[in-house]
């Protein structure tokens, strides 16, 4: 039996490929950014696609049966202020509108996707307030399970919180299930790697060189009878002496900083406090707190000791990254003792935090920051992609590749008309609903 369904907040429409393979129909669709409305449209010829969706009066939205809303994670996502419905640019409040149109149409199932956080978020009130405003327009809710692709085989570690109910004359959900998955299913990243692909961004010249003299201290590490750290690698602590335990610089004298070493190891000789602050490495500055927080104090702490016992072959590998910027003197090795020690084999992200490395089983989640691809350094760069003396090896994942991971097949980034730029793509693939979990669900959820 098909079934009218619509798609808010759509996205590259996570929700539409899963219903539509099932059999389902699309008849309205809305998204805030024009620039998937146009790919929205790309990749489902004919469909309705609106835009701001406070802007619709929910008389106009055609009748449907399911009602599915990824619906803005902002406000709860713990990558951002966790605002919820307090959120001053009013996302939050975004679920009003579902419920809205929930109260105007009353379809048979609702079918919600967002940030695994959403049920801790505000010591469990944002979930009670959400399952109230459902129950109370007369909807069975059933409790929300949070899943990952990753358990299904799929090489991606992604929790996200599922919420389905169903409107009560139609019946309860007691017959319903979250899916189960597999046991004991493994992944592995090179199930979605296409060496042929040609659609991909190259690794900079200066991106291969910071990774081959992060390597080197791997080597020396090794070398050295010592076990690459497990807690995150800060080189700007290699050197540096400064007061960090009992007060935090900004809190300190001029005197007390003055004569001591900050960044590198470099010596802490401004002529005024701000000068002398700016000589630290970029996270001891702040003024936030007059004591560090613990973790704080526990990395610093151990990157100084790391840096006594290493200190005779650190300094001359100092000498060659002292150019890095700050991020990328930072190294965080996610892949334990029993890993090879080389980066090589594994998965490699440049982020804010530091270059992350890890196993090559899944992927980090994707996120909506284009510039945090996933590098994978040993794969085989087609040959009529490279000019002479190129490297033949190591690249960023591709947009092809990442949707695989989200279970988008189907997926078309463009046509002779319209396409969507590449970091525009990884970002509305870091933020769009995965499509093999949500046909696992509705397959539960559905009624013939």
């Amino acid at each position: 039996m098909s079934l009218k369904f619509i798609d808010l907040f759509a996205g590259l429409g996570g929700f539409h490929f899963a219903l539509e393979e099932l059999g389902h129909e699309c008849v309205f669709a809305s998204e805030l950014r024009e620039d998937l409305r146009k790919l929205y449209t790309v990749n489902f010829p004919g469909s309705r696609i609106e835009g701001d969706i406070t802007k619709i009066n929910p008389q106009d939205i055609p009748g449907h049966d399911i009602l599915c809303a990824g619906f803005p994670c902002q406000p709860f996502s713990q990558a951002g202020k966790r605002q919820g419905f307090n959120d001053e640019k009013d996302r939050g409040n975004l679920f009003t509108y579902i419920c809205k149109i929930i109260e105007c149409h009353h379809p048979q199932y609702v079918f919600l996707e967002n940030v695994s956080n959403l049920k801790g978020h505000d010591g469990g009130n944002t979930w009670r307030t959400i399952r109230k405003m459902l129950d109370d327009l007369n909807y069975d809710v059933v409790e929300p399970a949070i899943l990952s692709p990753h358990e299904w085989g799929i090489p991606q570690h992604r929790r996200r919180i599922y919420i389905v109910c169903r409107y009560r004359p139609y019946g309860d959900l007691s017959y319903f299930k979250y899916p189960t998955p597999p046991q004991n299913r493994k992944s592995d990243i090179r199930q979605i790697i296409d060496e042929n692909d040609t659609d991909y961004i190259k690794l900079k010249k200066e991106s291969r060189e910071q990774l081959a003299l992060w390597q080197e201290f791997i080597d020396q590490t090794i070398a050295h009878n010592q076990k690459i750290p497990r807690f995150p690698i800060w080189a700007m602590e290699f050197g540096a002496d400064y007061e960090y335990k009992d007060k935090a610089p900004a809190f300190q004298s001029l005197k007390d900083l003055k004569g001591k070493h900050g960044h590198l190891g470099r010596p802490i000789d401004g002529y005024g406090k701000a000068q002398c602050l700016g000589l630290l490495p970029i996270y001891a500055q702040t003024d936030k707190t007059e004591v560090f927080p613990e973790w704080k104090i526990r990395y610093i702490g151990q990157n100084r000791e790391f840096y006594q016992r290493n200190k005779k072959w650190l300094d001359k590998w100092i000498e060659k990254v002292q150019h890095f910027e700050n991020s990328h003197l930072k190294l965080e090795w996610n892949c334990g003792d029993e890993a090879a020690p080389t980066l090589e084999d594994k998965i490699i992200q440049f982020r804010a935090s530091g270059i992350r490395v890890k196993l090559p089983t899944f992927s980090p989640a994707l996120n909506l920051v284009g510039t945090q691809i996933p590098i994978f350094p040993w794969v085989k760069l087609p040959k009529e992609s490279l000019q002479p003396e190129e490297p033949d090896h190591g690249r960023y994942m591709t947009r092809k590749e990442a949707s695989l991971l989200q279970g988008m097949k189907r997926l078309k980034f463009g046509n002779k008309d319209y396409s969507l730029s590449v970091t525009r793509s990884f970002e509305a693939l870091g933020n769009a609903v995965n499509v093999t979990i949500v046909k696992h669900i509705a397959k539960n959820l559905i009624r013939e």
